[in-house]
């Protein structure tokens, strides 16, 4: 699928923040499947008639089957001072997530300790530290619920391989289509319902607030939540 200019959620000279879908990769891998970073790279490309090579380069990375906001640095100067507010902890990012069961409490603060198995693309969560972990933290709240549904906001204080997946799992709340993680059954679109809602910061050239949200994808769960007028 080309990348057109309605994904657009933020733009200037040194960034731009697209509504990455369920399915896309971020950076290329293994698959050979087209990466969203080149997708973008060759829009920009067509749209600003550039004759040589356009510079884009991956702030951060989202699951595959995970939607919502990325941002990429269009400048090499965008692209190291963002690293600085990561490696700050300057950036704020919020994320939906659609479970079928209410959390034990309306909110809380989860801390985990997870270890990856490269092998298998999975993280395990333990409860205290154990050999190979790193601590996983993240904030949730209840926002919404329907018939079927709770919609938990979660804010990500690290930032870990399948940190929410796995935290939310481990609560008794696994995502919608998250079948590796504990749901029942997968997503038609193979995606699931976890959707990077919000990315802000403090612009590193300019000093501004920017925040950008993007809107959930169309499906008629997501469509529920969104009548409930959250935010």
């Amino acid at each position: 699928m080309d990348f057109t200019s309605d994904r657009i959620l933020y733009e200037d000279n040194h960034y731009i923040a697209v509504q990455k879908l369920c399915g896309d990769i971020v950076q290329e891998d293994k698959t050979g499947d087209e990466s969203l970073l080149n997708m973008v790279k060759r829009f920009i490309k067509a749209r600003d008639a550039k004759p040589g090579n356009v510079f884009l380069e991956v702030t951060h990375r989202i699951d595959r089957p995970v939607s919502g906001v990325v941002l990429f640095a269009k400048t090499s100067k965008g692209l190291s001072r963002m690293n600085n507010l990561f490696q700050e902890g300057k950036i704020g990012k919020k994320y939906w997530a659609v479970v079928k069961n209410r959390p034990p409490l309306d909110s809380d603060l989860l801390v985990h300790y997870l270890v990856r198995d490269s092998k298998k693309n999975k993280s395990y969560v333990y409860p205290r530290e154990v050999h190979g972990s790193k601590e996983a933290k993240l904030k949730y709240k209840l926002v919404g619920k329907t018939k079927n549904y709770f919609l938990l906001e979660i804010e990500l204080i690290t930032g870990r391989h399948h940190q929410i997946r796995s935290q939310l799992s481990k609560i008794g709340c696994p995502i919608k289509g998250d079948l590796k993680y504990g749901y029942d059954r997968s997503n038609a679109d193979g995606g699931i319902h976890l959707h990077s809602r919000m990315f802000a910061f403090k612009h590193p050239m300019t000093e501004e607030d920017v925040v950008v949200l993007a809107p959930p994808p169309k499906d008629a769960i997501w469509d529920e939540f969104l009548v409930l007028n959250i935010d």
